[in-house]
């Protein structure tokens, strides 16, 4: 993990201000010559909404057989805006992702990367901070206005800002709602892709955040 990027401890008009000073430093083209090993990082809230669990899942890719795991868990430190959740869940994953034995050839986390109103979403973010490749794969989308794709797995739409092209929503399995992909960090949007595709199994989300998810709910919930 490399030296830390900024303070935590920030107020809303700061963390703006953060993502608009990083997000010239990202790297969307593919920067690694292996991928291996591929992590999951999500995050869960207790029924109290006053601490987090974050959970990172290594696997071996492509064959996705679980090799690590971590957790972490935490206080909630920052309030519920969207396009700022890095500075709410950012710390407990990066918390996390420091107990890890084997650190992974690139992560997904459940968040979005440069589909994003400043273009620096929460992979993008941890990205930079880890230095690692990323992509960002979502539930749900933070640009208003986008078209479903067609019902078949592996179909696509893109989502656009501006001109820009930043991201797909992508059909993980046939007649189930898509998922929204964009590239963290160190990888591009057609690459992106094809490692969600591949680590997705039967389920519409990949295998290492759907086990992130799972091991996030046991913190003390």
């Amino acid at each position: 993990m490399r030296l830390p990027l900024h303070s935590w401890k920030v107020n809303v008009e700061q963390a703006i201000e953060i993502q608009n000073r990083l997000r010239s430093k990202l790297l969307l083209k593919n920067s690694f010559s292996k991928l291996e090993t591929i992590g999951g990082g999500d995050v869960s809230y207790s029924k109290e909404k006053d601490i987090l669990s974050g959970a990172i899942a290594v696997f071996s890719y492509p064959g996705l057989t679980l090799i690590d795991a971590a957790k972490a868990w935490g206080k909630i430190s920052f309030p519920y805006i969207p396009g700022l959740f890095a500075f709410r869940e950012g710390p407990v994953l990066l918390k996390a992702f420091k107990k890890l034995r084997t650190k992974p050839d690139l992560m997904i986390f459940e968040g979005h990367g440069i589909a994003h109103p400043r273009g620096l979403g929460l992979a993008s973010h941890l990205g930079l901070w880890l230095d690692l490749p990323t992509i960002g794969c979502a539930k749900s989308p933070l640009v208003r206005q986008f078209q479903s794709p067609a019902l078949l797995r592996g179909s696509i739409q893109w989502v656009w800002i501006g001109d820009r092209k930043v991201g797909a929503i992508l059909r993980t399995k046939d007649r189930v709602k898509p998922v929204f992909i964009s590239p963290g960090h160190r990888i591009d949007l057609e690459t992106s892709i094809q490692v969600i595709l591949n680590a997705c199994r039967g389920y519409r989300m990949p295998e290492p955040l759907r086990k992130a998810h799972q091991l996030s709910r046991e913190i003390g919930f």
